[in-house]
């Protein structure tokens, strides 16, 4: 294996096991609750508070890190991973779990910014997309495998047990970090007025909106797909179970594909993106009763199309921060979040007003701003475009 895969293949996995310890806490609330003598929701705090910070953190954290090396700064925030998982192991109040999930949350955007950056800094130019498709395969793997995982572990043997399996996972990548990582790639050396100055171009603003949009319209929707699947479509809870697994797998070869897709037909594939989702959904609305073969493809299509829509983000934002790469990454992970979360209000509005099946309207609902905000930003970067080459 060349170093450069090398590395690219352990920072997917540094990401995967701080995916991994977000969302794999979702298999382990009914344990938590039961555990510490609480209710589900307040149990929920362990995902929201989470994403809250990672949210706050985005484009602050990875911008005071970035004048640092990346190898001491990647080892400090997966040690930190570490040692708090390790306390969230013996917690003994719901309080301390929370903190201990807390802590680390604020530095997530720092590892998951800086793996972007090094991946596509550490092969070829014409490789960089694919380079940056290997670590958002990380995070799909990350978002899908903790889940059942923990869940399973939990199960068999105890809440404690499965909350271990979070430290390990963090533990290793450690560990490999600190062996194969060479200690080359320094830190960013703007001044942080310098990358701040990035938020004056109108294309920065464009893509963060798209990003906030394309990720509501497929999060938004996912977070109530459990449900749907047995309430709407009348699917099993072990069937469900599998079509859950069955969307993140296919997340992650949405991630592998959208890698070749952005190398050689980056616009084209990122004007037709949000027409299919739109499709999609209205696919879902008049289908959801046609039967599990039908619902099953859906659920792959719309999974490739989830690991696609990672990498059409945060290829939105990296390209108008290419001067900052971290800074970028940071909001890129802040304005995915906030997708998710607006996503997810919509979606339950939509519940509340209508009913369950109505969930993927709120989908179309986020999509179509997308599409005139992606057009809107086709038009400016057209314009700059012409600008510059008439100046020369």
């Amino acid at each position: 294996m060349e170093k450069s895969q090398l590395l690219v293949f352990i920072l997917a996995g540094g990401v995967f096991s701080i995916l991994n310890t977000e969302m794999g806490i979702i298999g382990l609330l009914p344990a938590v609750a039961e555990y510490y003598g609480i209710d589900i929701v307040q149990a929920g705090l362990l995902i929201s508070m989470f994403a809250l910070c990672v949210a706050v953190a985005g484009p602050t954290m990875p911008l005071l890190c970035s004048r640092f090396r990346r190898k001491p700064v990647m080892l400090l925030v997966l040690g930190i991973f570490t040692a708090c998982n390790l306390a969230a192991v013996f917690a003994s109040s719901f309080e301390v779990l929370l903190l201990a999930r807390v802590i680390p949350a604020f530095f997530h955007p720092v590892y998951c910014a800086m793996a972007f950056s090094m991946a596509a800094t550490s092969v070829a130019a014409a490789r960089a997309l694919e380079a940056v498709a290997r670590i958002n395969m990380g995070v799909a793997a990350g978002m899908v495998i903790g889940v059942p995982v923990s869940n399973f572990l939990a199960g068999q043997f105890g809440f404690r047990e499965a909350m271990s399996f979070f430290a390990a996972v963090t533990g290793i990548m450690f560990i490999a970090t600190l062996l194969f990582v060479p200690d080359k790639y320094s830190g960013e050396h703007k001044s942080y007025g310098q990358q701040f100055t990035v938020l004056r171009r109108s294309q920065v603003w464009l893509a963060v909106m798209a990003v906030v949009f394309l990720n509501g319209s497929i999060f938004g929707v996912y977070n109530y797909l459990a449900e749907y699947l047995e309430k709407v479509a009348g699917v099993e809870n072990q069937t469900g179970a599998l079509l859950l697994l069955a969307f993140g797998l296919m997340n992650v070869l949405g991630s592998w594909v959208a890698g070749i897709l952005l190398s050689f037909r980056a616009e084209k594939t990122i004007m037709l993106f949000p027409v299919l989702v739109a499709a999609l959904y209205g696919f879902f609305y008049t289908s959801a009763a046609y039967g599990i073969v039908v619902i099953t493809g859906g659920i792959i299509l719309w999974g490739i199309l989830g690991g696609i829509n990672a990498n059409i983000n945060q290829y939105l934002v990296a390209k108008v921060t290419a001067d900052a790469p971290d800074f970028g990454n940071g909001l890129f992970l802040t304005a995915a979040n906030i997708g998710c979360v607006a996503g997810t209000f919509v979606g339950g509005i939509f519940i509340q007003q209508a009913d369950l099946s109505a969930v993927v309207l709120s989908g179309i609902v986020m999509v179509v701003p997308a599409m005139l905000i992606l057009y809107i930003r086709k038009s400016v970067t057209a314009e700059k475009t012409a600008a510059a080459a008439f100046c020369k």
